[in-house]
């Protein structure tokens, strides 16, 4: 997404360093959940928790989340499993530790709510990008529970960017949550390939059969499925997609009011 509302660098309108939109950018001084608080550094282990998630980050998209444990993080490291433990208590924590730093790879701009609906729109264009980059991250975000600074920093930029316009605190709480599930799970869906369509036979083909089936319906019990039939089997990925958030943003729509 590009950098709206000014540059990165200098002073912005404010003269805050960085511009209006660094707020959004950088998640330093964003306090850590405390229960996340790493131990003591050791000389045994000269090792950062920053250092092990990105370490972990190569391995998933190289080897997949079930390539991915403790041990081989470490060998990435040149490091024992024991020292990463010292920094991440077990491997479900580390995934949620890499689900966040991908989350962080969002550039949110300048809230901007005379543009909300173009802005969301932005967003999930991007988050569906960054999920795609990343090997079975998509599949990682489902049944967590996002949370760390990355994640506030885009609950408050959600907020700021939707109640100027008269949406209720509660449907911008939901919101985060429906609009992760739906990024998630379309691009975990994606991941797995072309639906199975039996032995040898190519997906053209198993939608053509489809299509086939539907016009042999009797037509007077299924008048509308068979008009609709080149609907219901075309569209790209990008168009649903895209359909989703646009039903998303209607839904958002009747609730704002100012």
């Amino acid at each position: 997404m590009a950098n709206e509302g000014g540059p990165r660098g200098g002073h912005g309108a404010d003269g805050a360093p960085g511009g209006p939109g660094r707020v959004w950018q950088d998640a330093a001084g964003v306090p850590e959940m405390p229960w996340r608080v790493p131990r003591k550094p050791s000389s045994r282990a000269p090792l950062t928790r920053e250092a092990i998630v990105e370490a972990a980050l190569r391995v998933l998209d190289a080897e997949g989340m079930d390539g991915l444990s403790m041990r081989r993080v470490g060998d990435e490291l040149g490091a024992s499993a024991a020292s990463i433990y010292w920094h991440v208590r077990n491997k479900e924590e580390l995934l949620q530790l890499v689900f966040e730093r991908v989350v962080g790879e969002a550039e949110l701009p300048p809230p901007d709510p005379s543009r909300w609906q173009e802005q969301l729109g932005l967003l999930a264009a991007q988050m569906r990008a960054i999920m795609k980059q990343h090997r079975d991250v998509a599949r990682i975000s489902l049944g967590r529970v996002p949370s760390g600074p990355a994640v506030a920093l885009l609950t408050e930029w959600l907020f700021t960017l939707l109640t100027p316009v008269g949406i209720p605190d509660k449907v911008i709480a939901y919101l985060g949550d429906l609009f992760g599930l739906y990024v998630g799970a379309f691009t975990f869906e994606e991941s797995l390939g072309p639906a199975p369509a039996g032995p040898g036979v190519p997906p053209e083909e198993f939608v053509a059969m489809l299509k086939d089936y539907v016009m042999t319906l009797p037509a007077d019990r299924f008048p509308h499925t068979r008009r609709a039939v080149d609907l219901i089997f075309g569209g790209d990925r990008d168009d649903r997609y895209a359909f989703g958030i646009d039903l998303m943003l209607r839904g958002l729509e009747s609730y704002a009011t100012g």
